[in-house]
C-alpha cells in the first residue's frame, strides 16, 4: 500500500535576530516549522492563518508570507505517511507561546548546529533554501 500523503501549509517565522521559530507538538519528538493539515476547500495561506492562531495565538495579514514553495517529504511524526508542504516565509516581531497541542518552541539560528530531533521536511528542505551554504 502506497504511503498516505498529508496535505499541509507551515511557516518559517523568522525573528529580528535572523532565528527560525521551531515547535514540537506535544507526546513528539521532532521541532518542526507551525502549521498544520489543510481541510478539505482550504487554501494553503487560510490554513496557515488558523494552524497559527490555534497553536501560537498568532494573527498574521496574508500579506505579511511570502511563498517559498512546495515540498513533499517523510513525515516527522507518523510512520508510512508522506507530507505535502506549502511553506511560507514572515517576519515575527514579537514574542509568541505555545498554544493547542504545542508543547514547546525553540529559536533556532543559522550557525546553531541542526540536531537529529528536526523533521526531516525541515532539515532536507527548508534549511537549505533559507539558510545555503557557502
Amino acid at each position: 500500500m502506497p504511503p498516505r500523503t498529508l496535505n499541509i501549509a507551515a511557516a518559517c517565522l523568522l525573528d529580528d535576530a535572523g532565528r527560525l521559530l521551531l515547535v514540537r507538538k506535544r507526546g513528539t519528538r521532532m521541532f518542526m516549522l507551525p502549521g498544520g493539515k489543510r481541510e478539505a476547500g482550504e487554501s494553503a495561506l487560510r490554513t496557515l492563518a488558523r494552524e497559527l492562531d490555534e497553536e501560537l495565538n498568532l494573527t498574521l495579514p496574508e500579506t505579511a508570507f511570502t511563498p517559498l514553495g512546495r515540498f513533499n517529504e517523510a513525515a516527522a511524526n507518523e510512520a508510512d505517511t508522506r507530507v505535502e508542504a506549502d511553506i511560507f516565509r514572515a517576519a515575527l516581531s514579537h514574542p509568541v507561546a505555545p498554544a493547542a497541542e504545542l508543547e514547546e518552541l525553540r529559536w533556532l539560528h543559522p550557525d546553531d548546529p541542526h540536531g537529529d530531533d528536526l523533521a526531516p521536511l525541515l532539515r532536507l528542505h527548508v534549511l537549505p533554501l533559507i539558510w545555503p551554504k557557502g
